[in-house]
């Protein structure tokens, strides 16, 4: 096509010839005048943007400074009480915490190298390690929850005894730590894939926890020693299914698929109802990590509609109804 039109709401196409780019320079500084409360209000710019995952990023490696100091601690606590009483539940969960210590010690690390100035040669800095630790910490679980199903049925055909009197309050003690550890990771875990994966350890090990609380009342009021092993075996399929669901989003990601949240044919249908919008094609869709969800496509409009108005209108209501953070149109002559 021998006219085009394209912009992208954060910064300019290097193809655009000189005079094109200083004509949609003072365009553009005119509605971004018109428009900067509406703008900083609802999205900012696109420095204001990495300011903000910045400070996600600091607050995410506080929060999870905390947990992975609470869970070092108990775990210790955990596993030396579970070789004590013999509780298979109790080492379960210890064991368990052991494999949440490494996994959220590795979210930590991805908060932190998130939190690092994009370099040059990365231009969306290294958001993306969050989403390859929450598919580590998902594996994690996965082997974690798989062990634990094995020696449930191992403990189950051959019954140990074990001294709940040692397991319930190592148990009340776990399932407080776990309390205060899923209460610090709770407000940004529907938000971010790598806090996401560090709030599931801790509630498969509340879980876990509850399970040896469970087992320890069975043993102590009606001496069910098998009650120890059948928990652990349900708790390990909870966790199960919780890992499971945690690649399968880590792993949508690292393939760049539509964020699950997002309808295409919804937002192409958007699109085409723009007036003078005559076609569209190369509509991609994908997230970054789960904050910053990206949008490029290219747009078939009327003379009418070949405008900077056009686009702008495009733009902004791409950002608001979807909750995109990016969004880069090209327009052509139809």
């Amino acid at each position: 096509m021998a006219h085009s039109h394209s912009h992208d709401d954060h910064e300019h196409c290097p193809e655009h010839s000189h005079a094109h780019e200083h004509h949609q320079h003072d365009h553009e500084h005119a509605e971004q005048e018109k428009h900067r409360h509406d703008h900083h209000h609802h999205h900012g710019g696109h420095g204001h943007h990495h300011h903000l995952t910045l400070e996600l990023s600091a607050r995410h490696f506080k929060v999870l400074q905390w947990v992975f100091g609470l869970t070092c601690v108990y775990l210790v606590i955990e596993v030396a009480g579970g070789l004590i009483s013999g509780s298979l539940a109790l080492l379960a969960d210890g064991f368990h915490m052991f494999a949440d210590a490494a996994g959220i010690g590795l979210s930590l690390f991805a908060a932190w190298l998130a939190h690092r100035p994009a370099p040059a040669q990365h231009t969306f800095g290294y958001q993306r390690v969050e989403i390859l630790a929450a598919f580590f910490n998902a594996l994690f679980l996965l082997g974690m929850s798989g062990y634990i199903l094995y020696e449930s049925y191992e403990r189950f055909q051959s019954p140990e005894p074990v001294q709940a009197g040692i397991m319930m309050p190592i148990a009340i003690g776990g399932l407080l730590v776990n309390l205060v550890a899923a209460k610090l990771l709770h407000a940004d875990h529907e938000h971010n894939l790598n806090i996401k994966g560090a709030y599931l350890h801790v509630l498969g090990d509340l879980l876990g926890s509850l399970g040896a609380i469970a087992a320890s009342v069975c043993i102590l009021l009606w001496g069910w020693q098998w009650a120890d092993p059948l928990i652990s075996g349900l708790v390990s399929l909870l966790i199960l299914y919780s890992a499971v669901n945690l690649m399968k989003e880590a792993i949508n990601v690292l393939l760049e698929g539509c964020p699950s949240h997002i309808d295409i044919e919804e937002i192409r249908q958007e699109i085409l109802n723009f007036e003078g919008v005559v076609n569209i094609h190369n509509l991609h869709v994908w997230n970054i990590n789960l904050q910053q969800a990206l949008l490029t496509a290219h747009l078939e409009v009327s003379p009418e509609a070949y405008t900077g108005e056009t686009l702008n209108q495009v733009q902004l209501t791409l950002r608001e109804k979807f909750g995109l953070s990016r969004v880069t149109i090209q327009m052509e002559l139809s």
